[in-house]
């Protein structure tokens, strides 16, 4: 396992503050070439990549090909968001000094926040990783970035950081704009230094909230973006289960089983109704799925201890696979529970828990009025899902789980995340510590920060802010959203 010491963390960051200055002026053209090189480079060593990842994970390479491509996709996609200008946010309101009081001339602009901590994660060795989406987000709006690579895939960190390092020198960008450590150590020391002004985590809600304590506990607190843990509830209306019960069945399984269940968003929580034939349905199909080996021996360790406390709790059944998988660097198989919702919502601690792996937990529910009562039990979550049919009323279902979850389906399963301008990857507690998205253009606004520009002169305002609109970018003005 590689550790960085102390004297190589606080070189990453001083480096990082060095060159904060000049990544946070450079024009969002020159920007947008650092991060389409940097996209370009990965491309180039594709193969290579995606073979040191299979080696360290054991994902396949027909997945790790497509999260390759997934990366640099959005390393594209914000170069050509900040071209476009709207992230930043420009707002001129003109003096008027007729105005009761009068009104100063206010200029408003989002800017870089400063040097930006990423922690990688185990589950995306690319597309949350050492180039993934903070990564791309923060270096989009100018914030240097010192990564903290994942023990799951060190070796393949190390060669992508090389990667983006070339890549960033060769394409122009200032010395000290992207660095790595590894350990974890350095990834507390990381987070407490002065240098880092936010930093941007996906993993355990363990984890996440050491260091997001750690970050709130500093003489300057920063902001602290962490993606933790997520339930993702899913609703299947008794109209749904009974004319598509077969074709929800199989996609629930896929969507569980999907990469040995670690993703964070797999279906972990089920309301399904009493008695109408769905739970064997799904453990008919859960029964001939595929498990594999899991990507660390202590996710491994993680999903037997969890497995078994869920498998052991009052009145839950094992409807398909085995309870108890607890052996690191085995195949572990998919596993169907079930339990009745009103036992389940007595003991949200126990039975609404997330389980990281390759399973999930039915919850029979007998009425709405049980159903909401359960729901209302549900812990924030990055998604919700409801599967129902056009004669049904899930206005009240609707308004539940809106207030449980970032991103609400209504088809489809939530295994899936788009990386668009309007996406939102984040829910309320567990699964983030804020209100943004990880995913997605409105990603950058984390490492953003507003600065107001009061009476200035025309040659100390940034070029978003000048009358001119030298950079042809939506404005508003005066109240008034012009596009250009």
């Amino acid at each position: 396992m590689m550790n960085s010491s102390e004297q190589d963390v606080d070189r990453a960051a001083k480096a990082a503050a060095g060159a904060a200055a000049e990544t946070a002026s450079a024009p969002a053209a020159t920007r947008a070439r650092w991060l389409r090189a940097v996209a370009d480079e990965l491309d180039a060593h594709r193969d290579e990549l995606v073979a040191i990842a299979d080696e360290e994970t054991h994902l396949g390479e027909g997945r790790l090909t497509g999260e390759v491509g997934r990366t640099t996709g959005q390393l594209r996609l914000f170069a050509d968001a900040i071209e476009e200008g709207s992230y930043a946010e420009a707002i001129i309101d003109h003096a008027a000094p007729e105005a009761t009081p009068p009104r100063p001339d206010l200029r408003r602009v989002l800017r870089s926040i400063g040097p930006v901590a990423v922690f990688s994660a185990s589950n995306f060795p690319f597309a949350f990783s050492v180039a993934g989406g903070d990564t791309a987000s923060a270096l989009a709006v100018g914030s240097p970035v010192v990564v903290k690579a994942h023990s799951a895939h060190e070796q393949l960190s190390a060669r992508t950081a090389e990667l983006v390092s070339d890549a960033l020198r060769e394409a122009g960008a200032p010395e000290g704009i992207f660095g790595i450590v590894y350990g974890r150590q350095a990834g507390q020391q990381l987070v407490q230094h002065p240098a880092i002004k936010a930093a941007g985590f996906t993993g355990s809600v363990a984890g996440g909230r050491a260091l997001y304590d750690l970050a709130s506990g500093r003489p300057d607190p920063i902001p602290f973006y962490g993606e933790l843990g997520s339930v993702n509830p899913v609703v299947v209306t008794r109209a749904a289960a009974e004319e598509r019960g077969d074709e929800l069945a199989a996609g629930l399984v896929g969507s569980f089983t999907l990469g040995v269940g670690q993703y964070c968003t797999k279906p972990g929580l089920v309301f399904v109704p009493s008695g109408s034939g769905f739970e064997d349905a799904v453990a008919q199909r859960a029964n001939g799925a595929s498990g594999g080996r899991m990507l660390t021996d202590g996710i491994a360790s993680a999903f037997g201890a969890g497995l078994g406390a869920l498998a052991e709790a009052g009145g839950v059944e094992v409807l398909s696979g085995r309870a108890e998988q607890d052996g690191a660097g085995d195949e572990h198989t998919p596993v169907l529970l079930a339990v009745d919702a009103a036992v389940a919502a007595e003991h949200p601690e126990v039975y609404f828990e997330e389980c990281f792996g390759p399973v999930t937990l039915l919850l029979r529910y007998g009425s709405d009025e049980e159903l909401v009562t359960a729901l209302q039990q549900v812990p924030g979550s990055l998604t919700g899902t409801v599967h129902a049919q056009p004669q049904d009323d899930i206005n009240g279902l609707v308004g539940v789980l809106s207030d449980r979850v970032g991103r609400l389906l209504f088809a489809g399963w939530p295994t899936g995340v788009a990386v668009t301008w309007s996406q939102q990857h984040g829910g309320p507690w567990p699964a983030t510590t804020s209100a943004h998205t990880s995913v997605g253009v409105t990603a950058m606004r984390r490492f953003q920060r507003p600065i107001a520009f009061q009476d200035a002169p025309a040659e100390v305002l940034p070029a978003e802010l000048r009358e001119e609109n030298p950079l042809g970018i939506p404005r508003r003005v005066d109240g008034v959203l012009q596009v250009a």
